[in-house]
């Protein structure tokens, strides 16, 4: 028998499963945190790809004047002078990412005072996409120790400009802070993505600083057959870049982590050049060959990637291309804020088939909703069971079914699919992506 921890929540589950039928345990081939983050950050600062440093970057694009000549306009600032309104943005992850902001959030506002640009001129935006707003909590939690040192908001999706029309034929409007802004600096976290391929990189804009319809026209096109996890070509990813070029964000600092939320690698620089940079580091930890079994046992990963269903259904995503046909699939994810959407939990509640909800976003997509249809695309090939905090009745209404624990779930599935039957466990599911051997 071998015992497998599940992480759940801030807690986890124990599932034993017998070694006979167990088929395999999806790990990441992962790099060991770096000894000194603090260190890391430095050298992706110090070292960017494709672009000058961060410090001399913000410098280039000030009107800088003679030191010893009085001009009305500017003000000193160290050894040199600058104009007042350069404004500079620093875009970072919401609560429900496990971005660890507050650690290069420091070093990265330093290097802006280091080009000229003081903290009264710099501006913390939250990039929301489509999900709730952040309380005060919160916002003190991603900032940490640089909480109160600048300006801090929300993005909002209903004040955005319209900044050009993508090759997909869509408007692309921003978050007005963002496009205003004399300078944009994105930040993130880069692993991968049900249907953009991979998170990070200029997705800090789209989604996550665009408008209600602008984020809605890209999730649309998760449709296409090429809108799946890892996919470069994938349409959202390409329209996603094409932003590069219309907002013009001048910096990137992204971070790759492991399953442990311990920092990998850095990469600072190009917003396109570096992003890829960091692809190269999430390929080789989390892209796995594994046979299809009978059962797959999957986590979210814990804490915030199961903060809800929204969130945590993409691990359920990431499971679905190793259970075969008509198998079993258990989901190992607290939700506790639920579903996370409202209209994911209006299309939830108004569900009338499973065939009809899988079909829903088809016939007219609404973003939010899109997640019940892309679930029940997943129940029609095999049978889900949740263990989660979310009432059974929602559960069901998902097309899923209610499990007290995954023991109680696995011992019901072996039952069901015989002696023989085989078990695969992704304890990380929102990070890895196991491919049919």
């Amino acid at each position: 028998m071998t015992t497998i921890t599940l992480k759940y929540g801030k807690g986890h589950f124990d599932v034993d499963i017998p070694d006979e039928n167990l088929a395999g345990v999806i790990l990441p081939e992962e790099l060991a945190g770096v000894p000194d983050e603090a260190a890391e950050i430095h050298r992706a600062l110090e070292n960017p790809i494709g672009s000058p440093k961060l410090r001399d970057k913000v410098k280039a694009g000030m009107k800088v004047v003679d030191d010893y000549k009085v001009v009305d306009d500017y003000r000193v600032v160290d050894d040199y002078r600058v104009v007042d309104d350069y404004r500079v943005v620093v875009i970072i992850s919401d609560v429900t990412r496990p971005v660890p902001s507050y650690k290069f959030l420091p070093m990265l506002l330093d290097e802006l005072n280091a080009g000229g640009v003081p903290d009264s001129n710099i501006t913390i935006v939250v990039a929301l996409g489509s999900h709730r707003k952040s309380t005060p909590e919160e916002h003190k939690a991603l900032l940490g120790q640089s909480y109160g040192r600048v300006r801090c908001i929300d993005q909002d999706k209903y004040d955005a400009k319209y900044v050009g029309t993508s090759s997909f034929g869509h408007r692309i409007e921003v978050f007005r802070e963002i496009v205003d802004a004399s300078f944009v600096v994105c930040t993130g976290n880069i692993e991968y993505h049900y249907f953009a391929g991979y998170s990070g990189g200029v997705k800090a804009i789209l989604p996550g600083c665009s408008s209600h319809d602008t984020i809605q026209n890209n999730h649309e096109m998760m449709r296409s057959p090429k809108a799946e996890t890892g996919r470069m070509d994938s349409p959202i990813r390409v329209e996603i870049d094409e932003v590069y070029s219309m907002v013009k964000p001048g910096f990137l600092l992204d971070v790759v982590l492991n399953s442990r939320k311990e920092i990998v690698t850095v990469v600072a620089g190009d917003p396109i050049q570096a992003h890829r940079k960091g692809i190269e580091y999430v390929d080789r930890m989390y892209s796995v060959k594994v046979p299809t079994a009978d059962i797959v046992i999957t986590s979210a990963g814990g804490y915030p990637k199961d903060i809800n269903m929204y969130q945590a259904q993409k691990a359920m995503d990431n499971a679905k291309h190793v259970v075969k046909q008509g198998g079993t699939m258990i989901m190992v994810a607290e939700c506790e804020e639920c579903l996370g959407n409202d209209v994911f939990a209006c299309w939830v509640d108004e569900a009338t088939t499973l065939d009809e909800q899988a079909a829903r976003m088809d016939k007219k997509f609404e973003l939010g909703g899109h997640k019940a249809s892309v679930i029940a695309r997943t129940a029609q090939k095999c049978e889900i069971c949740l263990v989660s905090k979310i009432p059974d009745e929602t559960v069901r209404k998902m097309f899923l079914q209610p499990v007290k624990t995954p023991q109680e779930a696995l011992d019901a599935a072996l039952k069901k699919h015989g002696p023989n039957a085989k078990v695969l466990v992704s304890p990380y599911g929102g990070m890895m992506l196991p491919k049919s051997a």
